[in-house]
């Protein structure tokens, strides 16, 4: 058994890896700012109410587990104002050094720390096949990303294991993007973005939760880790694979790349532009998706929904 510590576990993509760890017979604590909003935990997960941006009696639980695993940090699907950029950089980092800090308590021990990070640290490179070994882009979320796994990696020093995990988007039931991207396909007003050549990495809610388990069992595999689909996609067969699925005709024109950033701002470049990332670590390692195409994935999430 594993003890197994979360931080902004109580989304979705917490509540997939938390049953995913109690099935294996691991202990799990989540960390949540309010109980009230953790009903949908499974019981026998264990709740500590408390801000992973503020320190506080939280830090005291976290050093007795031998996992950590850091998802906090605000949502970028919003547009991206002064404030809001403020407050993406401050839920990551600010956290991530608050879980370090917690940490020193484990000097000695057998820590595995496996903090979020994103494919956005990559920045935008058009159809350039990008994998762990390639340099950080220059962009906001790239500089946050990099930032953000730079706070992380000071946990090495006080001998603890760091994997950064580069999440492509999330694919999954409970919520997350899957739910925005397929809304208007229900509705009839499915569209592809600007050209729709612009790439999509991406990872089912399953493999992303396989994955974590696999690299807690390996035991000693350390730094950047790609947790994406080893098929990416642009947005025009993104587009096409959602349609089929959900058996709904493409009728409506592409949605101008201008619209889309007069609506969302910035953000928008994050629609319009992507990345085209492959996990070349896992691969190398032997690690078997059991979605590794988009059709599969889609059918897997949307055909009984």
């Amino acid at each position: 058994m594993v003890k197994v510590f979360i931080t902004g576990g109580t989304g979705f993509v917490g509540s997939t890896l938390s049953k995913d760890f109690l099935k294996q017979g691991h202990d799990v604590t989540v960390l949540t700012r309010s109980l009230a909003n953790a009903s949908r935990m499974p019981e026998s997960v264990t709740l500590v109410e408390g801000d992973p941006c503020k320190k506080g009696a939280w830090q005291e639980k976290l050093p007795h587990h031998d996992v950590i695993i850091n998802l906090a940090g605000s949502s970028i699907f919003t547009r991206w104002t002064k404030k809001a950029k403020e407050r993406l950089r401050e839920s990551r980092l600010r956290t991530t050094k608050n879980i370090v800090e917690a940490l020193t308590q484990r000097q000695g021990e057998d820590t595995l720390l496996l903090s979020t990070s994103a494919v956005g640290y990559y920045g935008f490179r058009g159809g350039e096949e990008l994998d762990e070994n390639n340099p950080p882009g220059n962009d906001f979320l790239a500089t946050l990303a990099r930032d953000w796994e730079k706070e992380a990696f000071r946990a090495q020093e006080l001998g603890v294991r760091v994997v950064t995990c580069r999440f492509g988007i999330v694919l999954g039931k409970g919520g997350g993007a899957l739910g925005r991207m397929a809304k208007p396909f229900r509705m009839g007003l499915g569209a592809r973005l600007g050209s729709g050549r612009q790439w999509f990495s991406w990872i089912h809610e399953q493999d992303l939760a396989s994955i974590y388990s696999f690299l807690m069992a390996q035991g000693n595999i350390s730094g950047a880790i790609n947790f994406t689909s080893p098929q990416p996609v642009t947005n025009a067969r993104l587009t096409k694979a959602l349609a089929e699925v959900l058996k709904r005709p493409l009728l409506m024109p592409p949605v101008p790349s201008f619209i889309l950033r007069l609506v969302v701002g910035e953000f928008g470049s994050v629609l319009l532009k992507g990345q085209r990332v492959l996990p070349r670590r896992l691969m190398t390692l032997g690690f078997r998706y059991q979605f590794p195409t988009i059709k599969e994935a889609l059918w897997d999430l949307l055909s009984k929904a």
